[in-house]
């Protein structure tokens, strides 16, 4: 899966998340500071994100995801293998 489609796919769930389709995301962007997203909604996005590409992801990754930029660049690594 190509990057670009795969950051195209957690803009979507994003928009989905925050009920924004208009939601301006970049891959630079923090989920807390930029994006507005709390302890509790990146819990729930981090599970969408499992269900939506089917794979499992550690407590102790997610605890190193602060941007968009930090999930794409540890699915590109997971789902390219």
């Amino acid at each position: 899966m190509t990057r670009e489609a795969i950051f195209e796919r957690l803009v979507t769930l994003i928009r989905e998340q925050r009920q924004d389709s208009s939601l301006d995301v970049t891959p630079h962007m923090s989920l807390k500071d930029d994006l507005g997203v709390d302890s509790i909604e990146l819990v729930e996005f981090i599970i969408n994100i499992e269900d939506d590409f089917n794979i499992e992801i550690p407590d102790d990754e997610v605890d190193n995801m602060t941007s968009m930029e930090d999930l794409l660049d540890y699915l590109q690594g997971k789902l390219n293998k």
